[in-house]
């Protein structure tokens, strides 16, 4: 089968997508999907759908693009396939201020070795002002858990009812169950993260009471201008 064969086997009409958002409005829900022309732009808009979505496949799709900068949504890209000239050229064209970035390798399911979690952080740092995600098409759970300790801001998995089922995404989805220990492992992780500032907890000062065996001396500065003195 050929790929726009497999496309218009597989792509919803409108009277599908109009069931989606009929019912994700009645269990509160905000849907949004990947235009991949601009007509399919039009079409969405006619949703009032909150953001776009930017498949990897057309970050250098400057026509799309421009299209959906003008709709004033915010617009999730996709990096995946993409050279970091191409992602910045790309970041040119949509502007910075209403986009999200997705880092992301475009095969399905990704080998756990070219998944290089570590491009989140350098996209932090040459994108300092967007928020920086991650788009998983792996299999398994722990790989998207190490994304969002690296600092996700958020994450995309597949889902599907069952991983056996016919399609070319399937083995790089999650199934129900899969996203829920997802959602609940990701604010555990965010929970544990903290804030960086080293505290003794309450739940501290029993074992300290008990098993330290020589008290530390600190004599913390009494002016903001002082610097604590040393132990």
């Amino acid at each position: 089968m050929t790929y726009i064969d497999y496309r218009h086997r597989v792509e919803f009409g409108e009277d599908e997508y109009r069931a989606i958002s009929e019912h994700c409005a009645k269990r509160g829900i905000d849907w949004f999907a990947s235009p991949w022309d601009t007509e399919a732009v039009a079409f969405l808009e006619k949703f009032d759908v909150p953001a776009h979505k930017v498949a990897s496949a057309s970050l250098t799709d400057d026509e799309l693009l421009r299209a959906l900068r003008a709709t004033g949504r915010t617009i999730i890209l996709s990096t995946g396939m993409s050279t970091p000239k191409q992602i910045r050229h790309a970041v040119e064209v949509l502007g910075s201020d209403n986009i999200l970035l997705c880092h992301a390798t475009s095969t399905y399911p990704a080998k756990a070795e070219e998944l290089n979690l570590r491009v989140i952080n350098t996209l932090q740092a040459e994108y300092p002002n967007v928020p920086i995600g991650y788009s998983g098409h792996e299999t398994g759970l722990q790989t998207t858990l190490a994304a969002v300790a690296l600092g996700a801001a958020f994450v995309e998995r597949h889902i599907t009812l069952d991983r056996a089922m016919w399609g070319s995404d399937q083995a790089a989805s999650v199934e129900p169950q899969g996203l829920q220990r997802l959602v609940r492992d990701i604010r555990i992780i965010e929970e544990s993260l903290g804030d960086g500032v080293k505290k003794v907890y309450e739940s501290e000062l029993g074992p300290m009471k008990k098993l330290r065996r020589v008290a530390g001396v600190v004599a913390e500065s009494e002016s903001a201008d002082r610097e604590p003195a040393a132990v």
